[in-house]
């Protein structure tokens, strides 16, 4: 069971390489951006980017999702026509979505309230998600074919090409706004090209319409859960603004984008888990397989959770050039960071728990499930910002994923019951809000440097406290001991 684990959580830390390197690459064009654009320039970018959030969701319409669902079992159709069924669809979809916004792209400027002149970022948008939907069932097969290390290179070439371009468009073309859509679809255009590759070995003119009428039946119910999953992570800005004011929404953004180091994890173990559930769930033992892994990525977001809750601070005033991580006028929000950690804690508990649904084909209940949380997370904003403010939004955020876990988690049950360790997960979370609370409670000494050394004492304690309390046992903490000290980052032969 333990090698299992330990090639589950290999491949989830390649995947998650291509993100770490991505968002941080991403991050270094903010000055060049800054610098070069117009705040108005920019912010027609960050319009136009939230549409193409939207509009990605219905150009995949639940394809990527359903070709791994299927591919894994082949129970209608080869694996060749289980790859070429949904990718001929996606090339035909997206071909007819892209003409229509490239030739309405005038119409779409004045409808989504930016300037007419500005209607060729519409038509670079329309490449860019036309070769980004083409990109998804390839990047999807090297999932299933467990080439993570295929698979996080191309990300990264990607990234780096896109950086490239941007520098070279807007610093020596002197372009603007559009010199950031052009540089994307450059990039998603090639990104395309070095997959043709795994397109041409799997694809096939055989295409199964049985097939697709599944394929459809899947994952169109991905459309509205993709959607209300969007607004989710969106909706709490607008009602934030509408109820303070400017400076206050700016505060929970800057914090709120903190919680990056625990969804980088918790993205990390996504890539990896669908493709490892669906390898290993006709195997006998399965379930206490799944009910293992839960216990042990719950274990190290929660330990994930405490350390970065209690250097949070430490953290945003690291000086970068002779700057702060974070501003200090922005400080005052730091205490939302624990509440935004732990909403990600609890996505990752919905993404462990989907195992049945997904299984079982039970997609129609996503739907309800993220429409639930859009509709928890607009009411609890409403009812907590009035009286809270920012920790208000953030506690919503909280109920909000808080909501749709334990959805899943009683609708997934119903179509493949896994017996969850809940007398360790008991006392993993009674542990850490022990620690935590503790902590915040009664507070550091007054000392800084005593204080550190307190608080680099709780998170060896917590580590400590897991194979003495049993929630890991101290066989396995050996034994992953030993394959940490073996194991050599390898390429894979792909």
């Amino acid at each position: 069971m333990i090698e299992k684990i330990f090639q589950l959580g290999k491949e989830a830390a390649i995947y998650g390489l291509s993100s770490v390197v991505g968002r941080f690459i991403n991050f270094l064009l903010v000055p060049l951006y800054t610098n070069f654009l117009l705040p108005s320039e920019y912010g027609v970018i960050a319009t136009l980017y939230s549409y193409i959030a939207f509009l990605f969701i219905v150009y995949g319409f639940g394809m990527e999702a359903a070709y791994m669902r299927f591919v894994s079992s082949l129970e209608i159709g080869d694996k060749k026509q289980n790859f070429s069924t949904p990718f001929v669809s996606l090339v035909l979809t997206s071909l007819l979505l892209s003409m229509v916004l490239y030739s309405s792209s005038r119409g779409l400027a004045s409808l989504i309230g930016i300037s007419g002149e500005y209607h060729v970022l519409i038509q670079y948008a329309a490449g860019v998600l036309l070769f980004d939907a083409l990109a998804t069932i390839p990047f999807a097969f090297l999932r299933m074919e467990n080439k993570a290390f295929t698979f996080a290179s191309v990300r990264i070439i990607n990234i780096l090409l896109n950086v490239a371009c941007n520098v070279i468009l807007i610093v020596g073309f002197g372009m603007k706004a559009e010199g950031i859509l052009l540089a994307n679809l450059i990039a998603s255009g090639f990104t395309f090209i070095i997959l043709f590759r795994y397109i041409a070995q799997s694809f096939t003119w055989s295409i199964s319409f049985p097939l697709y009428r599944e394929l459809l039946k899947f994952g169109i119910p991905y459309i509205p859960a993709g959607l209300a999953g969007v607004a989710m992570q969106v909706i709490d800005r607008p009602i934030l603004k509408a109820l303070t004011d400017d400076a206050t929404v700016g505060i929970y953004q800057a914090n709120y984008k903190l919680g990056i180091f625990m969804m980088l994890v918790v993205g990390m173990f996504d890539y990896a888990w669908r493709p490892f559930f669906l390898k290993h769930a006709s195997e006998e033992g399965a379930k206490a397989l799944f009910s293992r892994v839960f216990t042990f990525f719950l274990a190290f977001l929660l330990g994930l959770f405490l350390v970065l809750s209690l250097f949070i601070g430490d953290i945003v005033q690291i000086h970068i050039s002779g700057k702060y991580l974070i501003h200090p006028d922005y400080w005052s929000g730091l205490g939302v960071v624990p509440w935004i950690l732990l909403a990600y804690v609890l996505n990752g508990a919905y993404i462990s728990f989907v195992i049945g649904v997904y299984l079982q084909k039970q997609t129609k209940y996503l739907p309800y499930i993220t429409g639930a949380g859009a509709i928890s997370n607009v009411a609890a904003n409403v009812v907590l910002i009035p009286m809270y403010g920012i920790m208000g939004a953030a506690i919503a955020t909280l109920v909000c994923y808080a909501v749709i876990a334990t959805s899943i988690y009683f609708t997934s049950r119903r179509f493949y019951e896994v017996q969850y360790e809940w007398s360790k997960i008991g006392r993993l979370v009674l542990v850490t809000a022990f620690l935590f609370g503790g902590y915040v409670l009664f507070g550091g000494p007054e000392n800084r440097l005593a204080d550190t050394v307190l608080r680099v004492v709780i998170s060896i304690v917590f580590v400590a406290s897991l194979p003495a309390l049993g929630i890991i046992e101290k066989n396995e903490v050996r034994e992953v001991l030993l394959r940490l000290k073996a194991w050599r980052p390898q390429q894979r032969a792909d």
